[in-house]
């Protein structure tokens, strides 16, 4: 190393880990080295892509069977690549905690975070570990970094308060005015837990009350429309649904008819549309044999899309300058097979650089049934840069095969074994990727 051959230092370290995979020296001696062959952030080998297909093709395999002795090692083969990639990290973090090596799977948590800051599911893991070793300050960081990306998070909400309380409790002393440890009683450490539930409590609102209070509002106030919007809203979010639309409806008829009290009116029954969808396909689901079900599920499933396009399409009209609400309805369009009026939708929505990847690919999608290629790979090759893998990896794939399969009609063989490699870089059992290219490379011989 001090001659900084780093693949010779990466081969030999790399053996040490293989030999003993739970020694956190080894790894983070290994990481140390690989990252300095690649010293810059996001930096890699040549070619990376196209050389972890192989890779993730294995680690994919050993997920499914469990065996996390094998995607230990083919995370790490995949890092002596990208010693960066946050997934791969993850990956390793996987596999070793389900093998025993917590504190190996801490530091590869940490590497992953380092490059994806807000992922919420690393961040609940690795406070999730933490907390397993017992170092609960340390894991109530993480759980505070997941509740400041979503502070509607409950679950990170009740973890910074177990931790807090887990940690008083185990620690069981504190220092008197003079500095001496002094051995906490029973209660004291009620208090001390007491004092932090109240805080969250606080931070929560009206609390368990919530609901009489807005009740006692109504009956002070029968006439006033807000009281039953809150209490609407209220009972939405907390699944009753038929609750809510009763409440919503009398906002409505005190209202004279507001449309904005209808829309939130219909957006409840659409709830409970949704809800006896699932129902109706989950009884489908359990009895596979019988076709009334199943075809009661899929009718049901259509006339929900007919009310939602019924209902977003009025709302369209009231609010033009909606790009998301015309994404949406497009959507609703698209899936019942009329792409005619979803297009024009989908041409407005991109100009909102939001969802403009998505517009796009969705546009395509729409070109493509309506037997208009080029119009489609237009659209597609201004999607592409639009999408990356990591965070719109089902679009980024489907845009990618779509690409290919038009290049592959268009007879531009080039480009479509380019969007075809992109597609197996990161699933290399995606639909019918594989033998479309290696037909490709056999037209080439």
């Amino acid at each position: 190393m001090a001659k900084q051959n780093w693949d010779y230092a990466i081969e030999m370290v790399g053996q040490s880990v293989k030999f003993d995979a739970g020694n956190l020296m080894f790894r983070q001696t290994l990481r140390g080295v690989e990252r300095k062959k690649f010293p810059t952030k996001g930096s890699g080998a040549k070619m990376a892509g196209m050389r972890l297909m192989g890779v993730k093709a294995s680690i994919k395999k050993a997920r499914m069977t469990k065996n996390w002795a094998a995607l230990d090692q083919a995370a790490e083969e995949g890092l002596m690549l990208v010693p960066w990639d946050a997934e791969l990290n993850a990956d390793v973090a996987e596999a070793t905690a389900n093998q025993g090596f917590v504190d190996v799977a801490v530091m590869a948590l940490k590497w992953s975070v380092e490059m994806d800051p807000n992922n919420k599911v690393t961040l609940k893991t690795l406070g999730s570990l933490l907390e397993q070793k017992g170092e609960f300050l340390e894991a109530i960081k993480f759980w505070e970094r997941v509740f400041k990306l979503d502070p509607l998070d409950m679950e990170a909400r009740s973890k910074i308060t177990q931790l807090n309380a887990s940690s008083v409790i185990r620690d069981g002393e504190f220092e008197d005015d003079d500095g001496k440890k002094k051995e906490r009683s029973i209660e004291e450490i009620r208090k001390v837990i007491s004092k932090q539930t109240s805080a969250t409590a606080a931070a929560d609102g009206p609390g368990q009350s919530e609901e009489a209070d807005m009740q006692r509002a109504i009956r002070k106030d029968p006439d006033n429309k807000d009281g039953f919007i809150k209490l609407g809203d209220y009972y939405r979010r907390g699944g009753k649904l038929e609750e809510s639309a009763g409440m919503f409806q009398k906002a409505l008829e005190l209202s004279g008819g507001d449309p904005n009290i209808r829309e939130q009116l219909e957006d409840v029954e659409l709830d409970l549309m949704r809800k006896s969808v699932d129902i109706a396909k989950s009884n489908a689901a359990k009895t596979p044999d019988d076709k009334e079900a199943d075809s009661m599920a899929k009718a049901q499933a259509v006339e929900l899309l007919k009310r939602e396009v019924e209902c977003y399409r009025t709302r369209v009209e009231r609010h033009p300058n909606d790009l998301k609400l015309k994404f949406t309805l497009a959507e609703r369009f698209f899936k019942l097979k009329m792409y005619s009026p979803a297009i024009p939708l989908l041409q407005a929505a991109v100009q909102d650089h939001r969802m403009e990847g998505a517009a796009l690919l969705l546009l395509a999608k729409c070109f493509i049934q309506e037997k208009k290629g080029i119009l489609a790979r237009k659209q597609l090759e201004k999607a592409v840069p639009k999408l990356n893998a990591q965070e719109h990896r089902d679009s980024f794939l489907e845009a990618h095969y779509y690409l290919g399969r038009l290049c592959e009609e268009a007879k531009d063989s080039d480009k479509a074994e380019e969007h075809y490699g992109e597609v197996l870089a990161v699933d290399y059992e995606y639909k019918d990727a594989l033998k479309r290219l290696e037909s490709l490379a056999k037209a080439w011989q």
